[in-house]
């Protein structure tokens, strides 16, 4: 070999095996996450907190739904999937396992537009209403809810992905996603949208999705159709509660707002993580991080939930 050569090759190779070692450190300090558009800003807003007292971890999260989420998990194709809706016994059965982390709720919208708005605020709409809508396709026209309403007919929309939401709301009037009817639109975002553009839509949206954080209001264009839910053709004061974000997210935790469409949101992989990185981030996010909770636009869970899935981290 020639000589002069050599300390060169050793250096390629030196350098090649520190790439190597990065790599692999920087493999195991990324945390990647898809899934819920439901736990998708509280967790953008963990990574960001986290990321201050923790500058070597990087993190990759994508939404697509809780479908997606739970997918992705099971496959292992990536370290935790975002997940809003009650985990079902055949994911159990595939090996899943989950922490929970807060809570928040899924709640029917419709426009600001909708030139039935004050009535049906002061009315409200039942359970078995909902489903006529959403289900049975027996209820089609305002009219039938208001009979002071015009024949309008009610555009229904409902989400095209495999989402918690929808899976929520279903189960709330008595069905699954794949029962309800309706323009399938993708995602949190758009469904929320649609709603605000049609005078005569309906639809359902998580809390994050209707309310602002920041002003404690209605996003621009949102409104609700409140819940009837001792059905007497009323709202009573107990269940007017949807002017402010404040207001709906003490009623999901005093549970005046029913579960479901309240519900518990979920971190999901395939077994338990063996990640150190992984680990630790969900250990913070169940200590440190819940101090998030309320601002980032969610309901916490109570510290026995919080010690139970503790144990199971170190189980």
């Amino acid at each position: 070999m020639n000589m002069k050569r050599t300390p060169f090759i050793l250096l390629i190779v030196t350098l090649l095996a520190l790439s190597g070692c990065v790599s692999k450190k920087q493999k195991e300090n990324t945390l990647t996450f898809s899934g819920a558009f439901a736990l998708y800003p509280l967790n953008i807003k963990w990574t960001e907190e986290y990321k201050k007292t923790h500058a070597d971890v990087r993190f990759n999260i994508s939404g697509g739904g809780a479908g997606k989420g739970m997918a992705d998990a099971l496959a292992s194709t990536v370290d935790m999937g975002m997940f809003s809706r009650e985990i079902a016994q055949a994911e159990k059965d595939k090996g899943v396992w989950w922490i929970g982390l807060c809570k928040d709720a899924v709640i029917p919208t419709i426009s600001k537009d909708n030139p039935y708005l004050d009535e049906l605020k002061s009315r409200g709409i039942t359970q078995d209403e909902f489903r006529k809508i959403f289900i049975e396709g027996s209820i089609k026209s305002w009219n039938e809810i208001l009979p002071t309403a015009g024949d309008e007919a009610i555009t229904v929309y409902t989400r095209s992905d495999a989402c918690g939401a929808a899976g929520t709301w279903a189960k709330y009037i008595g069905g699954t996603q794949e029962d309800l009817n309706g323009v399938g639109i993708h995602g949190d975002p758009a469904l929320a949208q649609a709603v605000t553009k049609d005078k005569f839509g309906i639809g359902f949206n998580n809390t994050i999705y209707i309310y602002d954080v920041k002003t404690n209001k209605k996003r621009p264009g949102m409104e609700i159709i409140p819940l009837d839910q001792n059905e007497n053709g009323k709202i009573d004061p107990e269940e007017s509660f949807y002017n402010t974000f404040e207001n709906v997210l003490a009623a999901i935790s005093n549970g005046d707002f029913p579960s479901p469409p309240a519900r518990e949101l979920y971190f999901v992989s395939k077994g338990k993580p063996t990640k150190k990185a992984t680990l630790d981030y969900l250990k913070w996010t169940l200590t440190e991080g819940q101090k998030f909770v309320k601002e980032a636009g969610y309901v916490p869970i109570t510290q026995d939930r919080i010690d139970s899935y503790l144990k199971k981290l170190q189980q």
